[in-house]
């Protein structure tokens, strides 16, 4: 698992990250906004990272939500 902090407008968020490479799969998670999503290494891609956005624009402000879902996809990318 990969603990990334997201430092932004709106103050620090920690981003869990757990990889299972087994199936292929990652786990995201942002507690402090009752969040996470889960996904394939085949679903990722650019539709993937506007459904986080929108996921998270549910829990937090549009330019937030936008700033963490690129910030996951580009930690997510490094996997």
């Amino acid at each position: 698992m990969k603990i990334r902090k997201s430092y932004g407008s709106n103050g620090e968020r920690t981003v869990y990250i757990h990889e299972n490479k087994k199936e292929e799969s990652i786990l995201v998670a942002i507690p402090s906004l009752e969040w996470s999503c889960f996904f394939t290494y085949e679903e990722a891609g650019e539709e993937l990272n506007r459904q986080i956005a929108e996921s998270l624009s549910n829990r937090t402000v549009e330019s937030e939500a936008s700033e963490l879902s690129s910030r996951i996809r580009g930690w997510t990318g490094e996997m």
